[in-house]
């Protein structure tokens, strides 16, 4: 079974990558089941381990973290639901490009509770939606916004990081960073969608989903 967690407070960085780090090696060793760790962070931007430093456009905005995660910047805060993920992969299968696939695929379904169709691009890490309604881009493509972002370190076998699902944050904050690198597009949120999702709407469609979606690992 898989521990659902749950912090009400917001959740500062260093502390949330300390345990998880914690929960993860005790996972490798046995002494500790896997976990899903819901939470938010005060604002901050991360930089993954593909992250380009003139993507850092106001690096005094708010405190930066580097982390071993993949991916390049992004940006975390209140109204953002954080899911670290802790899975034996071992247990699940030893395929890092399907477990991110996995990842991606629980984001999409948990959206389409709200009737929001979230989708994957070639070449642009995250979830993503059309938006009609907006102007187009230059080259006349039309444009997407990104709603969720995906960033993961396997350790041993075992995952951590995990998906940050934009609620109802303040996507002004985004302007201090390039988002993961990718010029052009925007990003949204279930609330800037329209949409009155309540924090605890979201997290019982995370839950609803995860079994649909991941594999109970092997002998279970």
């Amino acid at each position: 079974m898989v521990e659902w967690i749950t912090s009400d407070a917001l959740v500062p960085y260093d502390v949330a990558v300390s345990e998880m780090e914690a929960r993860a090696d005790a996972i490798a060793r046995g002494e500790a089941g896997e976990a899903v760790w819901l939470l938010e962070h005060p604002p901050l931007y991360t930089a993954g381990t593909s992250a380009k430093r003139e993507d850092l456009k106001d690096p005094d905005r708010f405190p930066v973290y580097d982390t071993r995660r993949g991916g390049q910047y992004t940006y975390h805060g209140p109204g953002q639901r954080v899911a670290y993920v802790m899975l034996d992969l071992n247990t699940r299968g030893r395929d890092i490009r399907k477990y991110v696939e996995t990842l991606e695929n629980w984001v999409i379904t948990a959206l389409a509770e709200f009737n929001v169709k979230g989708e994957i691009r070639q070449g642009r890490v995250g979830v993503w939606v059309e938006r009609p309604e907006k102007a187009p881009l230059p080259d006349g493509s039309s444009r997407e916004d990104k709603i969720a972002a995906i960033g993961v370190r396997i350790r041993k076998w075992v995952s951590f990081h995990g998906i940050s699902i934009n609620l109802e944050p303040d996507l002004s904050h985004f302007d201090g960073i390039v988002p993961c690198g990718i010029e052009g597009h925007g990003v949204t949120s279930l609330v800037d969608l329209g949409l009155p999702v309540t924090m605890n709407d979201l997290d019982l469609a995370l839950k609803r989903s995860f079994d649909a979606v991941f594999q109970a690992p092997s002998g279970a």
